[in-house]
């Protein structure tokens, strides 16, 4: 196999995370820096200034690049891509085909999956989950239990939390706050 992005590397050295140096390798399908503690398939590409380290795990044809970092006991695997200064950690899963972009973070236990896109500074965590075409975007938060689906578009500084569930090509934007066990969907639209 002649794959011009497969290269050899350096197989045994230190980088440091952040944290101090620890054992780590770079990865042969992109050249990003893996610890040894963390797990990341042959078949997934890690680019040159991306990271993944302590116990993360990314796998099958995922993609972690630009200075996206994937650490604790994250999880990204299908065909997910994590990208730009993105962020996902604790336990949190980006999985399908879901893409967590430009400076967002995913973390706790939240779910990021289906088609899915979080970008800008937006933050999915708790137990949040975030799937289907929903977009989370801007300066909004999902967290909590709170569920996006659908077509659901969350935006602007908007905030989705407690056991709020946004489905259908339901609007939270501006400065809105959606909680409790409110079940927002298909036509609606939330201005703050």
């Amino acid at each position: 196999m002649n794959n011009p992005l497969i290269k050899k590397v350096n197989t045994m050295t230190d980088f440091d995370f952040g944290e101090g140096p620890v054992p780590a390798h770079q990865h042969p399908n992109g050249l990003g820096w893996v610890a040894d503690t963390a797990t990341v398939d042959a078949s997934a590409y890690v680019g040159p200034d991306a990271q993944v380290y302590d116990y993360a795990r990314v796998r099958d044809n995922a993609w972690v690049c630009g200075d996206a970092q994937v650490y604790d006991y994250a999880r990204v695997s299908d065909n997910a891509q994590v990208r730009g200064n993105a962020r996902v950690r604790d336990n949190a899963r980006v999985y399908e085909n879901a893409r967590v972009s430009g400076d967002a973070w995913v973390g706790g236990d939240a779910r990021v999956y289906g088609d899915a896109r979080v970008y800008g500074y937006a933050q999915v965590r708790g137990n949040a989950q975030v799937s289907g075409n929903a977009r989370v975007s801007g300066d909004a938060w999902v967290f909590d239990n709170a569920h996006v689906s659908g077509d659901a578009q969350v935006s602007g500084n908007a905030r989705v939390y407690g056991y709020a569930r946004v489905r259908d090509n339901a609007r939270v934007y501006e400065n809105a706050r959606v909680s409790g066990d409110v079940w927002g969907h298909d036509k609606l639209r939330l201005e703050g």
